[in-house]
């Protein structure tokens, strides 16, 4: 009966469009209020034990190192990089989106931040160069879930936190699937702007100053995956030191290689990444509390058995597991799904023989899907609020890329080679 209370009230919860950690603390309280044999002190311990784990640290350290990013001039020349890059391409700067999130999805780590920041950088260039405004808003939210992937996403750090799996192994499963999402969509833009007479390719010729001056200024930045990455597959540091590696990188890069940040600069980045680590541990702190109410009811070995014994092979339960995710991500937040949902499939995708490192990066795909699916994805909202779009409108623009991002999907789910060849060859 308690948990039951408690299951309802988080789902209404959501539904009425609560913050997600508010949600999940009100409802693990309400279990303990109305009839729970636990002690009321057991859930205080196991908000704070919730991050009792030196694994957590990485995610502020390369929440600040992203920050720090952004603040030290990294995006704008990477944007210069990426236009570069693209613009003897149909849809120049569309494409130049596209790339934008692929190359800062190593640096932003977040789907909703990369999102925000193009809708702010480059939504009105694409504009004022003639795209319709729902259109440049659909490639800025789908092209921004590039970055969930793309290591070292916060979805990353949180998946294997909260179910044990190698968040080394899954930065690299993560870097196949992203980059083909970049070449898909990339595909996609040319072939609509080609259609309908976006932004012809611009067929000067680059000086060669040009490029040199460019292309070292991003490889500067597109430096840091490359030290992230090594420096875990060497053994040199761990991801949570590679998190602390990086914010030294970035500061570095700041204060002495393009020497666009100072003292107030480094102060005020320093309280962006202060505030954003707080929302997310503090959602790590009560979804930990959460996880345990539903141990204590044994929801998970229920659902494992009852999943275990309808469901026949691994492949039928990875559509499941798919339609289920793709189905909640329309109404649920993504964190929400990925902090209480993951610990609860993984088990089961474990029993039917699927590699946890595979399932990780195909449930934070899902994840990620829903963030630009109506009626309540997080990226879809911050993108029409900055661009100013109606909800409608975006939903007609996005439908192709949505298509497009299901069909990924499915070649990851069903590919397992895609996502675990990279980390089987480096480990």
């Amino acid at each position: 009966m308690a948990v039951g209370s408690a299951i309802v009230a988080l789902f209404i919860l959501f539904c009425l469009g609560t913050p997600v950690a508010f949600a999940l603390f009100a409802s693990s309280l309400l279990y303990f209020l109305i009839g729970a044999d636990q002690p009321m002190v057991m859930l205080i311990q196991r908000l704070a034990g919730g991050l009792e784990s030196i694994s957590l640290l990485a995610i502020p350290f390369f929440i600040m190192a992203g920050v720090f990013m952004n603040h030290s001039g990294i995006t704008e020349r990477l944007l210069k990089l990426a236009e570069l890059m693209t613009r003897r391409l149909h849809g120049g700067l569309a494409q130049a989106n596209v790339l934008l999130s692929t190359f800062m999805g190593g640096l932003s780590g977040s789907n909703i931040a990369d999102a925000a920041m193009n809708a702010k950088l480059l939504v009105p260039s694409m504009n004022a160069a003639g795209y319709p405004k729902a259109f440049s808003s659909a490639i800025t939210a789908s092209s921004s879930l590039i970055t969930s992937t793309i290591p070292p996403g916060i979805a990353l750090i949180v998946y294997g936190y909260v179910n044990n799996v190698s968040i080394g192994r899954l930065f690299l499963a993560g870097v196949v699937p992203g980059v083909l999402m970049a070449i898909a969509m990339m595909g996609l833009v040319a072939w609509q702007c080609r259609r309908r007479g976006y932004q012809p390719p611009r067929r000067e010729r680059v000086t060669r100053h040009e490029w040199i001056s460019v292309t070292r200024a991003g490889i500067i930045a597109l430096l840091l995956p490359v030290v992230v990455i090594g420096g875990i597959r060497v053994g040199v540091f761990t991801p949570t030191e590679a998190g602390a590696m990086a914010v030294l990188y970035a500061l570095i890069v700041g204060l002495f290689v393009y020497r666009q940040m100072g003292l107030k600069s480094v102060a005020v980045a320093t309280q962006e990444s202060l505030m954003a680590s707080v929302n997310v541990l503090f959602i790590i702190a009560v979804a930990s509390g959460f996880a345990r109410v539903l141990t204590w009811e044994q929801i998970p070995q229920q659902i494992a058995l009852l999943l275990s014994s309808g469901v026949g092979s691994a492949v039928a339960f990875l559509l499941i597991a798919n339609l289920l995710l793709l189905v909640l991500g329309m109404f649920l937040e993504g964190n929400a799904i990925l902090i209480v949902l993951s610990p609860l499939l993984a088990p089961v995708a474990a029993q039917f023989g699927i590699d946890p490192v595979h399932f990780g990066i195909v449930f934070i795909l899902n994840a990620s899907i829903g963030t630009v699916t109506p009626p309540l994805g997080t990226v879809m909202f911050t993108t029409c609020s900055i661009t100013g779009i109606s909800i409608g409108s975006f939903i007609r623009a996005i439908v192709p890329y949505w298509l497009l991002l299901v069909a990924l999907l499915l070649v990851v789910t069903f590919v397992p080679a895609v996502s675990l060849a990279l980390p089987n060859w480096v480990f």
